[in-house]
């Protein structure tokens, strides 16, 4: 596929990525989940939950 696609008389777009088209896969140094934190902080409010948006 194309990495720039024609619009129009002389315009061009570049294609996007969404989440389908990414894939993450284990890799031969995969962590343990009791080794990785998703917990984040801004200034003194902490979250254990990652911020999805």
């Amino acid at each position: 596929m194309r990495d720039l696609v024609e619009i129009g008389m002389g315009r061009t777009a570049r294609r996007a990525y969404e989440l389908g088209d990414i894939e993450i896969v284990p890799s031969r140094r995969t962590r343990s989940s009791k080794d990785v934190s998703t917990a984040w902080q801004l200034d003194a409010y902490r979250f254990d939950i990652p911020l999805v948006t």
